[in-house]
């Protein structure tokens, strides 16, 4: 298995599971106007990072598959951001949480049914196992859980364009940033013309920093993805759901009650089947 993907894939998944700490301090901020001020500053960090390498930028643009690939990506992680801020303003850590161990599961079924990769049966037998306490959840809801699902199914697709649309990390994530980049600052001076702005320079700081919450991840991320299968990239992002459970139960106070609970039990065995299966393997090559 490669190692440096893997490297990757945890410091993306640690650092989007510890983020509602960083969100959270921005609670007195509408979630779109966050938004908008994190691609704004997102964007003007990548154009520091990418430097020389505006030529490949104009190249991926000129590829007309590559670019198609890229707007539709721009699109799902726009929504992407906006759902998942707007669930931490609204005191709803615990069904990010969710959307966010279903999402590996939406992505082990992309690996298969489009990619074409293949389940062992340990694998197989994990899946199940996490079908089956995300199935509880919805059960113990008694509702559609809409904003788990929409996280969920927004990353997955996701994940799925960035690794077939062959492009750079860094590339990629900039052309996605550059694009949201109109629109937003348009919003923000919009904002700013009615009296609208961050009310004081703490603000301004945490919204200027989202910029790095936002890069970085998302770069390590694409980079895991292009070194690892959607399989093990499905399953180590149980880091992040798991993170975002033990700072919404103990960090936020949130409640959960018995029978969302053992949901998460069936949920981390998954895990650690998988793991064990991964570790099996690894010996025996």
């Amino acid at each position: 298995m490669n190692r440096l993907g893997l490297a990757y894939a945890a410091g993306a998944f640690g650092l989007w599971g510890l983020s509602p700490l960083y969100w959270r301090l921005l609670a007195h901020v509408p979630a779109l106007e966050i938004l908008m001020h994190r691609i704004a500053w997102s964007a003007l960090f990548l154009a520091f990072v990418l430097r020389g390498r505006w030529a490949a930028l104009r190249a991926a643009a000129a590829r007309p598959k590559t670019a198609g690939l890229l707007l539709a990506s721009t699109a799902l992680i726009g929504v992407n951001w906006y759902l998942y801020i707007k669930g931490i303003e609204d005191r709803r850590v615990l069904d990010t949480s969710l959307g966010y161990y279903i999402n590996p599961l939406v992505s082990v079924t992309l690996g298969v049914v489009v990619l074409g990769e293949r389940l062992r049966g340990l694998q197989a037998a994990a899946a199940a196992l996490a079908l089956a306490g995300v199935l509880w959840v919805v059960r113990a809801h008694g509702h559609l859980p809409w904003l788990s699902l929409a996280l969920a199914f927004t990353f997955a697709l996701y994940a799925l364009l960035r690794k077939v649309a062959h492009a750079d990390a860094l590339i990629g994530l900039s052309f996605e940033t550059f694009v949201l980049t109109a629109p937003a600052v348009l919003g923000l001076l919009w904002l700013a013309a009615h009296g609208r702005t961050p009310p004081d320079a703490r603000t301004w700081l945490l919204l200027a920093g989202g910029a790095g919450v936002t890069a970085l991840p998302l770069l390590w991320f694409i980079e895991a993805a292009r070194r690892l299968d959607l399989k093990t990239m499905g399953f180590l992002q149980f880091l992040s759901p798991t993170l975002q459970f033990l700072i919404a139960r103990f960090a936020f106070g949130e409640p959960l009650p018995n029978s969302r609970l053992l949901s998460f039990v069936l949920i981390w065995a998954a895990v650690a089947l998988y793991c064990g299966d991964a570790a099996l393997r690894s010996r025996r090559s």
